[in-house]
């Protein structure tokens, strides 16, 4: 009788155990990781304005995006438990900002006007919009992090901000594994390329 009811006991406590809902998966987040670092430039360059990125609409969310260029180049596809720890576009402006910080100040558009106050001019304006970020797979084994962007340089007059340059981005940068992990690396040593060039872009408006 004591085998039989320890039997159905145990029966009983695998029977909860398999109708119990599994915990949920805690979804991984990814930053940038640390900027890389290099030498102060011995000559500061003038001030510049950095607006907030806009966003392509599926940018607009902290998820971490793929696509499988080998089945269907067009879908974007979130990894279920992988996410970025911001919105990719503020990410990136902040790269961006840590890049430009090294060679001059770099201001918000609200500190602008304190500027103009203080200084009787107006610095130029950076205006960047970024239209792809996601980890591209040729094959299942091979992918790639693959960043966009679109930086304009505008300069403020009594009437009206007045386009002085455009330029475009495209970074295609190797990941070192076939999976979230490896995009995100990928797409963070594009979004340090792309930081240094537009950089370098500026730096040759005058």
């Amino acid at each position: 009788m004591r085998l039989l009811l320890s039997l159905v006991l145990a029966l009983l406590m695998a029977a909860c155990s398999a109708l119990a809902p599994d915990k949920p998966v805690r979804a991984t987040t990814y930053d940038l990781g640390p900027a890389p670092m290099e030498p102060a430039p011995t000559q500061m360059q003038t001030p510049i304005v950095l607006e907030d990125i806009e966003a392509a609409p599926a940018l607009e969310t902290s998820a971490l995006l793929y696509r499988l260029a080998y089945a269907d180049a067009h879908q974007l596809q979130p990894y279920a438990h992988a996410r970025w720890s911001a919105q990719p576009a503020r990410l990136v402006r902040q790269r961006l900002r840590e890049r430009l910080g090294r060679d001059r100040a770099v201001l918000d558009p609200t500190e602008s006007a304190s500027l103009a106050r203080v200084a009787g001019t107006m610095p130029r304006v950076l205006h960047v919009e970024l239209e792809e970020f996601s980890q591209t797979f040729d094959s299942p084994t091979q992918s790639w992090g693959v960043l966009r962007l679109r930086a304009t340089l505008l300069s403020n007059t009594p009437g009206g901000e007045r386009l002085i340059a455009q330029h475009v981005i495209t970074k295609r940068e190797p990941a070192p594994s076939a999976d979230a992990a490896g995009g995100v690396r990928a797409l963070s040593a594009a979004a340090d390329a792309a930081a240094q060039e537009v950089a370098e872009w500026l730096a040759q408006q005058r």
